[in-house]
């Protein structure tokens, strides 16, 4: 997995990025920063980069309100979105220009194979995958594929990198409704099958199970276990609901009986804690709606997620904030309609650090990132 994270990613007129330039993610990545500086338009990315390689850029983009709202300061200011991505030996790059109907045509998409600076591949496959097109061709190259296709990897690669987001604790939010048993191969952006993953896990890896459940008990000390029991439709299919039951009790209790911050930190261990993980996960604001101390176990738990996954995470908590090295950080600041990104040095803060907390040097303004 570690050869599919990213090394350097370049993003030039998305939303308020109007240029980040091969900028370097580690194992763990911790955005901070004041409101509308950017975090989200990063997390966003990630998330239309998912639906690009799927080939479902046309849909999203629509959904976002057409390609004018994604350029940067709108089609006058800006006429193309420009990416590129290296991770391991191998480089993913696209420009899209936006198309009179509010979408995005491809007018490049490529991909590049490298081992001491040359195109490892050349002459064993099609690194150019053409231009005109309105979904790409990474798909369509690896079922025409030749031996040795890139395509294959840049595609596995991206496609790995998955964007949870767990705010929607609602009524009608998946994670509390009944679904299907057989929805279990891994767990989804929303946690909507977070029942049926998590029988999944008890069945197969029941030691990561365990610790899941040990870690929620931490949090919420009356938690004792899950409830998963399969129900049987007439139709044959199988769903399963969210149930737990409380410590010194066999009664099973409704996910709705759980609080907001509760179902979303069960949420968060599990996707953390799994066992075959994306090879880059990215979390926007864990800490909605999540007590002090169960902050203190979610720092512990990305920490040692950041060992076995790449982990990017977009947060505005202090507390959190506290778990974290400055070398984790990434400053987020909004500089004449402009996001920018930058990384500290841990070195430079050596006497703050003395007396006060990471988390304390942000809420000072030390670190910047702040409301000007």
């Amino acid at each position: 997995m570690r050869k599919k994270t990213i090394r350097t990613l370049t993003i030039k007129g998305f939303k308020s990025i109007r240029e980040l330039k091969e900028f370097k993610l580690q194992s763990l990545n911790v955005l901070i920063g004041a409101n509308g500086a950017g975090k989200s338009n990063f997390v966003s990315f990630f998330k239309m980069l998912g639906e690009l390689v799927e080939g479902r850029l046309q849909a999203w983009t629509l959904k976002q309100g057409g390609a004018d709202r994604l350029l940067s300061f709108g089609i006058k200011e800006t006429n193309a979105i420009d990416i590129s991505i290296r991770f391991g030996e191998y480089e993913y790059e696209v420009t899209l220009e936006p198309t009179a109907a509010g979408g995005f045509v491809f007018s490049n998409e490529q991909t590049y194979s490298y081992f001491d600076g040359f195109d490892l591949f050349h002459g064993l496959s099609k690194p150019w995958l053409g231009s005109g097109h309105l979904e790409s061709r990474l798909k369509q190259e690896i079922e025409d594929m030749i031996s040795m296709n890139i395509a294959s990897y840049c595609y596995d690669a991206i496609s790995s990198w998955k964007v949870f987001h767990f705010h929607d604790t609602s009524d009608t939010a998946g994670v509390k409704r009944l679904g299907a048993l057989h929805d279990c191969s891994y767990l989804r952006s929303d946690a909507s099958n977070l029942a049926a993953y998590l029988f999944h896990l008890k069945q197969n890896h029941p030691e990561t199970y365990s610790q899941i459940r040990k870690n929620v008990a931490l949090a919420i000390p009356f938690f004792d276990d899950f409830v998963l029991k399969p129900i049987s439709l007439p139709s044959g299919e199988q769903q399963i609901r969210l149930l737990w039951k409380q410590k010194d009790s066999d009664y099973a209790l409704w996910p709705s009986q759980l609080s907001d911050g509760s179902l979303r930190f069960i949420c968060l261990v599990t996707a953390l804690m799994q066992p075959n993980p994306p090879s880059t996960i990215i979390i926007d604001e864990p800490e909605l709606g999540l007590h002090p101390y169960a902050l203190v176990l979610l720092g512990a738990l990305i920490r040692a997620a950041a060992k076995r996954m790449q982990v990017i995470v977009s947060t505005q908590s202090v507390p959190l904030l506290n778990e974290f090295s400055i070398s984790d950080l990434i400053i987020v600041e909004r500089e004449k309609g402009v996001s920018t990104f930058k990384r500290l040095n841990q070195k430079d803060f050596k006497n703050w650090l003395e007396d006060y907390s990471v988390g304390e040097l942000w809420e000072k303004n030390v670190l910047g990132g702040r409301p000007n």
